[in-house]
């Protein structure tokens, strides 16, 4: 099959570039699609395109809602095509593909409806002296142009969790998607396209991730941006935006507790499935699990009886449970980590294999915290389990990072189930479920490295509207 090529989509017009470069297929290495190269002219004229459309063309909020939900059927209808990019240019399973596409969906239809939810307040000005004959309420107001720029490990949803609310506030875009997976964005934006979405709205240049990305910093006219990706990344958004509000989702190395009066069958079953899908590239996946020691073993045995039922290989295949890695170089750099923590004393409760980009589930104990598998979000399908005889040791020991997006708890008591969300130092802390639950109508964000602002439409939607006050003499 020959490659597709993917032109800038800019004011409405797809727009050819000088140069392309290849998206391949995670998993044989083939070439699957081209995609232009911006430069920084492209750049300018779609934040240009985006700037001027949003100030001649403004949709009502029954236009938006009329759109994204015409989006989610539409996406529906193409259900097959959507996944079937999603195992090539991502490298996921069929079951992490259709996962996704259900979430991006259920997004679409969420985002549809906060377009007809966006409001003010009154407020009782006439409750104090001098302002008797004052009327006062907030209306809000979409910021303007949005700059996007999304990761490689899930480029549906999460660019739709990025452009939908944007569109559901009014605003226009210029997104920027991760160049080893673009393709699901540019299908995304064929599908708003035909749902009605007018040109303009949404922008999309593609190019070397640094270059585009300082490119789009240098625009004034971007009112927000919002990103998912690497701490280093997000700092220097934080540090080029100036007073401009930023959203930023930077990661986490997800821990998760089993305390003593756990349902043990359940944490090892949770934990098992959720440590290792899309190859443990979520930033909420299952990295550091402290468990009570007078259930380490216990615990222990049937977390790796599970994690022996995974299938590891060809992500085409539907009974595959763990596909590639986004590249050779990833799973090289996961194996270097692994080894180097085994050089320091840890061991693996399962054969360290690498082939290629496939990083067979690897299971750690002994390890100690400065250990990079420990301390550093590995993002890849490694996981360690570390003994703890004393709740508040645990509790510090899962405070003891840099991150803070999402924690799991798994305990029959509610005063420990309460403690823990009072005293875990996270963006969110799920109970008798794993840290990678999220669930696309929350407000999902983090604290500390793990960045600012909230996802989920609703959150997502005050993120990209400012509050604006409006006071009327009677």
């Amino acid at each position: 099959m020959e490659a597709r090529s993917y032109d800038l989509y800019i004011g409405g017009e797809w727009v050819r570039t000088e140069s392309y470069i290849p998206v391949l297929h995670k998993y044989t290495g083939e070439c699957i699609a081209r995609i232009a190269k911006a430069c920084q002219q492209h750049v300018t004229e779609a934040v240009e395109a985006a700037w001027e459309t949003f100030k001649a063309d403004k949709l009502t909020p029954f236009q938006r809602y009329q759109i994204l939900l015409k989006a989610s059927e539409l996406m529906e209808d193409r259900r097959d095509e959507m996944e079937r990019s999603l195992i090539r240019e991502v490298g996921k399973t069929r079951k992490d593909a259709r996962n996704e596409l259900d979430r991006t969906i259920n997004t679409l239809r969420l985002s549809a409806e906060e377009a007809k939810k966006i409001h003010g307040e009154m407020i009782p000005l006439q409750a104090t002296e001098g302002s008797e004959n004052r009327l006062g309420f907030t209306i809000r107001v979409p910021k303007g142009v949005i700059g996007a720029i999304t990761p490689f490990n899930y480029p549906l949803l999460l660019s739709t969790h990025k452009i939908a609310p944007a569109l559901a506030a009014g605003n226009t875009l210029v997104v920027k998607p991760a160049t080893v997976t673009p393709i699901a964005t540019f299908l995304l934006v064929e599908i708003l396209e035909e749902a009605g979405m007018p040109k303009g709205y949404v922008n999309i240049v593609t190019g070397a991730g640094s270059q585009v990305g300082e490119w789009l910093l240098d625009e004034e006219r971007i009112a927000m941006y919002t990103f998912t990706g690497s701490g280093e990344v997000g700092r220097r958004i934080k540090e080029r935006s100036g007073m401009r509000p930023v959203a930023l989702e930077l990661g986490n190395n997800s821990p998760n507790i089993v305390h003593l009066d756990a349902d043990l069958e359940l944490a090892a079953r949770q934990t098992a499935s959720r440590s290792f899908h899309n190859a443990g590239q979520a930033c909420i996946a299952v990295q550091r699990i402290y468990v009570h020691e007078s259930v380490m073993q216990a615990f222990s045995d049937l977390y790796i009886s599970h994690v022996h039922q995974l299938k590891v290989g060809n992500p085409e295949d539907p009974e595959t449970d763990v596909g590639p890695m986004i590249s050779e170089k990833e799973a090289s750099r996961t194996e270097e980590w692994v080894q180097e923590a085994i050089s320091q004393g840890a061991r693996s409760l399962l054969p360290v294999k690498r082939e290629g980009a496939l990083f067979y589930p690897a299971v750690l104990v002994d390890t100690r915290p400065e250990m990079k598998v420990v301390c550093r979000e590995v993002f890849a399908p490694v996981v360690t389990i570390i003994p703890y005889s004393d709740l508040e040791d645990a509790f510090t020991q899962a405070n003891d990072s840099e991150y803070g997006l999402q924690a799991g708890i798994f305990t029959r008591d509610l005063n420990v189930a309460m403690k823990a969300a009072r005293v875990l130092e996270y963006g969110g802390v799920v109970i008798n479920d794993v840290s990678t639950y999220r669930n696309d109508v929350m407000p999902y964000g983090g604290i500390k490295n793990s960045g600012l602002g909230k996802e989920g439409p609703r959150y997502a939607v005050e993120e990209m509207t400012e509050e604006r006050m409006v006071v009327i003499n009677l």
